[in-house]
């Protein structure tokens, strides 16, 4: 049996290495944070019926779960390399403390009820389907070191895919 890697499945880098933005809200209030956990399948459907969706990881310390938490849609925006560190800088400042993408050259816009960016070469608009905490019982223990051992689970948000925006 051949060993699985990741680095034949462009897929699995979306979100590993290119990064990502999930964003909840609408154009007048709404919030940012960048993410490296995803993935991207189908559920909850019949062969050629299930329903595309975009699984997202987000920590309740995040200023963004509290906007996932209270919308019924978000978006997962994808950029190129060369906004890199305007991701890292969204992924490092809360937007409790200041109006972080103003400190950035991304520039917001609305997309369905939700906001992307209009530098984003990849945006999924996604309707919540599910949220809920991982429940630390449930953690295989190979979970990186014991991450949860003193810290509160992230929590999941399954969003189907209902519109897409690309470059």
């Amino acid at each position: 049996m051949k060993e699985f890697e990741a680095k034949n499945y462009p897929v699995f880098d979306m979100f590993n290495n290119q990064w990502a933005l999930a964003t909840a809200g609408t154009l007048e209030d709404y919030n940012t944070c960048t993410i490296a956990w995803g993935s991207l399948g189908t559920i909850w459907g019949g062969p050629n019926r299930g329903r595309s969706i975009v699984t997202i990881y987000i920590h309740p310390d995040r200023y963004t779960w509290e906007y996932l938490r209270k919308t019924e849609t978000f978006t997962v925006s994808f950029f190129p390399r060369e906004y890199r560190k305007d991701l890292g800088y969204l992924g490092s400042h809360s937007g409790r403390d200041e109006d972080k993408v103003a400190k950035t050259s991304l520039t917001p816009k609305s997309i369905g009820d939700s906001v992307t960016f209009r530098q984003a070469e990849l945006t999924f608009l996604c309707r919540k389907l599910y949220e809920g905490p991982f429940q630390r019982d449930g953690l295989a223990d190979v979970i990186d070191g014991g991450i949860y051992k003193s810290w509160e689970p992230h929590w999941m948000f399954v969003g189907e895919i209902v519109e897409t925006e690309s470059q």
